[in-house]
């Protein structure tokens, strides 16, 4: 799977949020729990559930006429391998550089910044303690 996860389309990764949290669906239930899925027909999430089927995204179990599916990969695999992408392809490599963008293109909280200011504390202590 690996590097071709980070090829995730939009409608892919939405159908994927779905299922995350209410496996497994039918077509007609992924239809009507996608946010656009009004726009799109219900043939094109078909579609796209086979194309992601190929790729081992997600299975499908039949139950009568009905092909149910599921996500055959995590949220934290998919979040993993688009973020590990991200900083290496986009990024060069440089964390620093990839945060930099982030604090700087999107709103950040005080509260976002107070969490982000602890991560970096324990990761600095955890650092300290391993060159003991």
């Amino acid at each position: 799977m690996g590097n071709n996860l980070f090829q995730l389309g939009q409608l892919q990764l939405a159908i994927l949020k779905v299922l995350w949290v209410h496996p497994p669906m039918s077509v007609t239930d992924l239809h009507k729990a996608l946010p656009d899925g009004k726009d799109l027909a219900p043939t094109t999430i078909a579609t796209m559930l086979r194309k992601m089927e190929d790729r081992r995204l997600v299975t499908h179990q039949t139950e009568g006429r009905k092909f149910l599916y599921t996500a055959a990969v995590n949220e934290a695999e998919i979040s993993h391998t688009l973020a590990d992408h991200l900083l290496t392809r986009v990024f060069e490599g440089s964390l620093a550089g990839m945060v930099s963008h982030l604090l700087n293109r999107h709103q950040v909280s005080s509260d976002d910044l107070e969490k982000i200011s602890r991560l970096i504390a324990e990761h600095k202590a955890k650092e300290r303690s391993s060159r003991k």
